[in-house]
């Protein structure tokens, strides 16, 4: 699934996960909002969530993954693999247009539509039009031995937000796990 728009990255350093997004919202070729906000906490202050793609298809799996996440007591994985299922199966979900990045201080994945829960094996997820951008650049910091995982993610959003005509660099940032 190609998403046009946005700028999701996720990175996780040790126990310490930052999720950050970029705030352009677009309508076809034309900006109708710099600052939105796509990245929330959930489960308590326990994960974080981003997505690409309608804004309201994201908000409807926002809520679909948080009650997924209540009914699983917090157990990422098995909330993300079954909100798969549900998108997958379910004849109204199946039309939604989004990815969801999530992650907590032990898993990182992606969930899509298609059913698909990808495990990122770098510890390093990125999703949207500007997401390949953002994550080379993540790679290249933790690379280069950079450990803060909320400016690997600055950082990166910054120059996805130079690169893609669909990103900005104007970014909301959570982190779990500071100390």
């Amino acid at each position: 699934m190609k998403i046009h728009g946005t700028t999701i990255l996720g990175v996780r350093v040790g126990d310490r996960a930052a999720m950050g997004g970029d705030g352009q919202v677009t309508m076809g070729e034309t900006i109708i909002k710099q600052n939105s906000s796509k990245i929330r906490t959930l489960g308590g202050g326990k994960v974080l969530a981003g997505f690409a793609g309608s804004t309201a298809d994201a908000l409807t799996l926002f809520e679909k993954f948080e009650g997924k996440l209540e009914q699983y007591s917090g157990n990422l994985q098995r909330a993300a693999v079954e909100l798969a299922k549900d998108w997958r199966s379910d004849r109204i979900l199946r039309r939604l247009e989004a990815l969801l990045a999530v992650m907590d201080e032990k898993a990182s994945l992606i969930v899509s539509g298609t059913g698909d829960v990808v495990e990122p094996e770098d510890d390093v997820l990125a999703i949207g039009s500007g997401g390949p951008y953002a994550l080379a650049a993540a790679r290249a910091f933790l690379k280069a031995g950079w450990e803060d995982p909320i400016e690997i993610v600055r950082q990166s959003i910054q120059i996805a937000g130079s690169i893609c005509l669909y990103s900005n660099a104007q970014i909301t940032l959570k982190s779990l796990g500071d100390k």
